[in-house]
């Protein structure tokens, strides 16, 4: 065992940590839609307007409160006008950038946003930059958000929705310097600028314009579209940073069937996040040291090879505690950065990659990764507070800080989330509290006899939360967290 301190002042408040820091992701991708999310009106599995009842209560249930579509590389090869009016009638497509399947769009823009209703959270989209035109995208804000009389209008009454729908978020392209048109900033920044000028605000609704930001640690392109767009043409660019635990695209390493050596490559890995976010924001304060410009991290995660006898293209993947401690990890590190970071959002949503949700036919389990998102959503819409943990160090050759950390504040109760990233070692964590009177403390844990733990549809709770026991004194707390474990200490 390891002894940690650590240290908490409330008096010290640093910034909102936005709800949709909590955000997810669903692309046409695999079965993250078609046989996750949606089965279709007819479907004999328990459904409300074709979306699983069962996948809607679990995301109401961790508060979801963004959720980013069509893609993801999908949407710069999706055009919304196919997507809507009679299914029967629907233009097919193939799906090029996910296994080359065909696509039937009957899930379109009355879907997504029927389901976005259900859950309770905002819509986020991804608008086709890459091989749409400044027209079709405009036509689409106006089919969603115009309340008077018009072509766009009068096809969606026609398609049974008669008030307009509320948009907050798009995005204007995706990954446009790669699957989305392999683009240089400047000429990025020039389509991007074009397009967003007519994307307008109808009937109240006022959009929040995101632009394509860096792939990882592309610094430069940060630099070159923020010399040429500024707070007048977006409120956001985006981020996208995957964990991939050997480093190398073509053998990610199974989801499952991991070394300790590899365990803890992968968490090395995953903390870049925050140099990642540090880097970027020090050249955001340099354009725009007003802070008027978001840090959106749309797509993060673990990318693993898929798992045996699947399909490639599906990028279907297991999730083992290994992938709970990547999901505190980050959560914690967008926590600390909330001044910036605005929204973040896991990819994806279900059967996909670092999924919260997996589905087999009517069964559907609930993931590590998700059971952290419920630990952690009591941080939504809470105030940061400093807070510092001795670096005690954890791992051998990729040594990494045995304990991640955040704290917050709101209504009264604070919320601390630790997550103990060590797969040989448990931790004493003897915390002092300054500024903050509660004591009356409850905590739950999240843990595994092994990192290499998962549910699975014969075993759905084997990673599952479980009550745990927190001392608390005049001073703080004490806590011993076990190895490769992730704790929620709600303190009032």
């Amino acid at each position: 065992m390891k002894k940690i301190g650590m240290s908490i002042n409330a008096n010290d408040r640093r910034s909102k940590i936005e709800p949709e820091l909590y955000g997810h992701f669903s692309e046409h991708l695999g079965r993250c839609i078609y046989n996750g999310i949606y089965v279709g009106e007819d479907s004999d599995i328990p459904n409300v307007n074709g979306a699983r009842k069962d996948i809607i209560e679990a995301f109401r249930r961790i508060k979801m409160p963004v959720l980013r579509w069509p893609g993801g590389c999908f949407a710069d090869e999706y055009h919304w006008k196919d997507g809507i009016g009679e299914k029967s009638s629907r233009k097919k497509m193939v799906n090029t950038n996910w296994g080359g399947v065909t696509e039937d769009n009957s899930f379109g823009t009355h879907e997504f946003f029927d389901l976005c209703e259900q859950i309770g959270c905002e819509p986020y989209l991804a608008g086709n930059l890459g091989s749409g035109t400044v027209q079709e995208l405009s036509e689409w804000i106006e089919y969603i958000t115009f309340d008077g009389e018009s072509p766009m209008t009068e096809q969606r009454r026609k398609n049974g929705r008669e008030k307009p729908w509320k948009l907050k978020y798009l995005g204007v392209g995706n990954e446009n310097w790669g699957c989305g048109g392999n683009m240089r900033p400047e000429y990025y920044a020039d389509e991007y600028k074009r397009y967003q000028s007519f994307c307008k605000n109808y009937s109240g609704n006022e959009l929040y314009k995101i632009a394509c930001g860096p792939n990882a640690d592309d610094f430069k392109w940060t630099e070159k579209l923020l010399e040429n767009v500024n707070a007048m043409h977006t409120k956001g660019i985006s981020l996208h940073y995957y964990t991939v635990p050997t480093g190398v695209w073509e053998t990610k390493g199974s989801a499952r069937d991991f070394s300790d050596e590899l365990y803890y490559s992968t968490i090395s890995k995953t903390l870049y996040m925050e140099t990642l976010i540090k880097g970027h924001t020090e050249i955001m304060d340099r354009f725009d040291p007003e802070n008027k410009i978001a840090l959106i991290v749309d797509e993060w995660g673990c990318w693993y090879d898929v798992e045996e006898g699947t399909n490639p293209g599906f990028l279907y993947q297991q999730n083992t505690m290994r992938d709970a401690i990547v999901a505190a990890c980050n959560l914690n590190i967008f926590n600390s950065h909330s001044d910036r970071v605005k929204m973040a959002n896991l990819a994806q949503a279900v059967n996909v990659l670092q999924a919260l949700v997996l589905t087999e036919g009517r069964d559907m389990v609930l993931t590590p990764t998700y059971h952290v998102f419920d630990l952690f959503k009591e941080h939504q819409g809470g105030e940061l507070v400093y807070s510092h943990a001795d670096d005690v160090r954890a791992g051998g050759k990729d040594e990494i800080p045995m304990l991640s950390e955040s704290v917050s504040v709101k209504d009264g109760r604070m919320t601390v989330t630790l997550a103990n990233c060590s797969i040989d070692d448990d931790a004493e964590v003897s915390c002092s509290i300054l500024g903050f009177a509660g004591r009356k403390a409850s905590a739950e844990i999240l843990t595994a006899p092994s990192c290499r733990e998962y549910n699975d549809f014969d075993a759905p709770e084997r990673v599952a939360v479980r009550p745990f026991e927190v001392k608390t004194d005049e001073n703080g707390f004490t806590a011993v967290l076990p190895k490769c474990s992730v704790v929620r200490i709600t303190l009032s």
